[in-house]
């Protein structure tokens, strides 16, 4: 659905931090290095850039927009959490059921050490551990 999201950062060293960890609660790895850029994702698939912004001006949040991550399941919802706290992010809505979205629709909300709003998801049911 979509080619890549992109990110900025004012500390690349300092979303290295945050984001390496928290990505791995939800197995997603680095496919290649760039220079000044942080990659996540598959090699032929969707990607996360984290960036200093290319203008050479100061990196800053939108207001209202966010990117949410398609977790495995519940507990890898709880452990994006866990780890985003644990590495610099901000709390902006504890793992739980968004009902008002579907009966299983199941995230958490956080922000990076920049300010940007991010999500982690499940969609399953609770009993279903299918891939």
């Amino acid at each position: 659905m979509f080619s890549h999201i992109t990110l900025g950062t004012n500390d690349l060293e300092r979303s290295r931090r945050f984001y390496e960890p928290v990505m791995a609660t939800l197995g997603v790895e680095q496919p290649f290095k760039l220079p000044g850029t942080l990659v996540f994702g598959a090699l032929a698939g969707p990607k996360l850039f984290i960036v200093s912004p290319f203008d050479g001006g100061t990196a800053s949040q939108g207001n209202g927009q966010h990117a949410a991550f398609l977790a495995p399941t519940r507990a890898a919802v709880d452990t994006f959490h866990a780890a985003a706290l644990a590495n610099g992010g901000t709390d902006e809505g504890a793992p739980g059921l968004r009902p008002q979205y579907h009966a299983h629709y199941y995230g958490a909300y956080v922000r990076d050490p920049d300010g940007n709003k991010l999500q982690a998801v499940s969609h399953r049911r609770p009993d279903d551990t299918a891939a």
